[in-house]
C-alpha cells in the first residue's frame, strides 16, 4: 500500500511592515504626521521646531525644513536679481533672461520634488536625508552621523 503524500507545510504569515509612529507628539499629532507637515519649507520647519519638544523625528525633519526652504528663498531672491540684470541688458538681455528663467523653473521644480519626497518618507515614518541639507540638520541638532 503507497504512502499517504504529506501535504506540504504552510509558510508562515506574512508580517506586514512597520507602521509608522503612532505615538503623539507635545503637538497633539502621530509623529509622522507632524514631521510630514514640518516638511513644509521654512514655515512649517519653523512651526514645529518651536512647537515640538520632544520628538526628535520631527525634530530633524523641522530642521532639515527650516534649512532647505532657507536655501529655496535664497535661491529666489538671487535668481529673480539675475534676471532683472539680464532683462537690463540691450539687445541680448531678454534672450538671456528667459533662458535663466526657463533654468530657474526647472530649479525651483526640483526644490518641490525634494519637499514632496521628505514630505512623503516622513509620513511613511522613514528619515530621510535631502542630500547636503540633511547631514547640515543632523550637525545643528547636535546628532551623531549615521554609519
Amino acid at each position: 500500500m503507497p504512502k499517504p503524500i504529506d501535504p506540504a507545510p504552510t509558510p508562515p504569515p506574512i508580517s506586514p511592515a512597520p507602521a509608522p509612529s503612532t505615538a503623539s507628539t507635545s503637538t497633539g499629532l502621530p509623529a509622522n504626521i507632524a514631521a510630514a507637515l514640518a516638511c513644509i519649507p521654512l514655515v512649517g520647519g519653523l512651526v514645529f521646531y518651536i512647537w515640538e519638544k520632544h520628538d526628535q523625528f520631527v525634530r530633524f525633519y523641522a530642521m532639515q525644513s527650516i534649512i532647505f526652504g532657507g536655501i529655496w528663498f535664497l535661491f529666489h531672491f538671487i535668481a529673480h536679481i539675475l534676471h532683472d540684470l539680464f532683462w537690463s541688458v540691450p539687445v541680448i538681455g531678454e534672450f538671456f533672461a528667459r533662458l535663466w528663467s526657463f533654468g530657474a523653473e526647472l530649479i525651483h521644480l526640483g526644490f518641490f520634488v525634494l519637499t514632496v519626497i521628505a514630505m512623503v518618507k516622513a509620513f511613511t515614518g522613514v528619515r530621510w536625508e535631502i542630500p547636503y541639507v540633511g547631514p547640515l540638520a543632523r550637525k545643528q541638532m547636535g546628532e551623531t552621523p549615521v554609519a
